[in-house]
C-alpha cells in the first residue's frame, strides 16, 4: 500500500525487452537503501517487485499484462520517473490509499500555467469517469493529487511548485501518456450497492 507521495525523482538505467515482459534497470538511491529481493516500490504508480539491488539501482520484471495497461511500456533508457515505497504501518498517511495497481491511462491535453501553480488537463477513460468527482482523490502517475474539475471525458489537477519540482509531473507535455488509479474505496462501495447490500445485522453479543 502506498500513498502517493514521490519519494524520489528516478531514471531508467535499461530496459531489456523480453518475448511477453520487460526487464527495467532503475536508479532510486532513497527507495533502494533499505530495498531487498521482494520488496515492492512503485513506478509511476505501478507497484513492481524488486528483483535485485546494487549501487543505488534497482531491477524488476513488468509482465505483458502491466505493460498493457499501464504507460510503462513507452519508457526508455534515460525516461525519469517517480519513485516511491510501500507505506510504513504506523507512519503518517501523506496523500491517500494507494494500491499501486493501474486503472487506465489517460493523455495530457492542456497545460495552464500560473503564477504559483499550474492548471493540468487530463483525459479520463469513459470506464473511469464515475469514480472522480470534484474535490476527490487520483493518483497520477503515481502522485496524489486533488480532483479540481470533473468531467465525463477529462479531469483537471492543479500543481504546486514542489510537486512541478520533484515529479514527473513538471516534465510531462502535452500529449503524453500518464497512470491513472482511482480510489479504491469509490470502486468497493459500488460493488457493494450494486450487489444490492445493506448493513450487515449485529452479531449478537458482539461489542462496538
Amino acid at each position: 500500500m502506498f500513498t502517493g507521495i514521490v519519494e524520489e525523482l528516478g531514471e531508467v538505467v535499461a530496459v531489456e525487452k523480453l518475448a511477453d515482459a520487460s526487464r527495467f534497470r532503475l536508479r532510486g538511491p532513497v527507495v533502494t537503501e533499505d530495498a531487498a529481493h521482494g520488496d515492492s516500490i512503485a513506478v509511476n504508480g505501478v507497484c513492481l517487485t524488486v528483483v535485485d539491488t546494487a549501487d543505488g539501482e534497482f531491477t524488476a520484471d513488468v509482465m505483458a499484462e502491466t505493460l498493457n495497461r499501464s504507460s510503462l511500456g513507452a519508457l526508455a533508457t534515460g525516461s525519469r520517473v517517480n519513485l516511491e515505497r510501500p507505506m510504513a504501518l504506523g507512519g503518517r498517511l501523506g496523500g491517500h490509499l494507494v494500491q499501486g495497481h493501474v486503472d487506465g491511462t489517460g493523455t495530457i491535453t492542456e497545460r495552464v500555467p500560473g503564477e504559483n501553480w499550474e492548471i493540468v488537463k487530463v483525459s479520463l477513460p469513459a470506464a473511469l469517469a464515475r469514480y472522480v468527482v470534484e474535490k476527490g482523490s487520483i493518483t497520477v502517475d503515481g502522485v496524489s493529487l486533488t480532483v479540481v474539475e470533473a468531467a465525463q471525458d477529462y479531469f483537471t489537477i492543479s500543481l504546486i511548485p514542489t510537486t512541478l519540482a520533484l515529479t514527473t509531473l513538471g516534465i510531462k507535455k502535452v500529449g503524453d501518456p500518464v497512470n491513472l488509479e482511482v480510489d479504491v474505496l469509490a470502486k468497493y462501495v459500488e460493488r457493494l450497492l450494486g450487489n444490492g447490500a445493506t448493513p450487515t445485522e449485529p452479531i449478537e453479543g458482539a461489542t462496538s
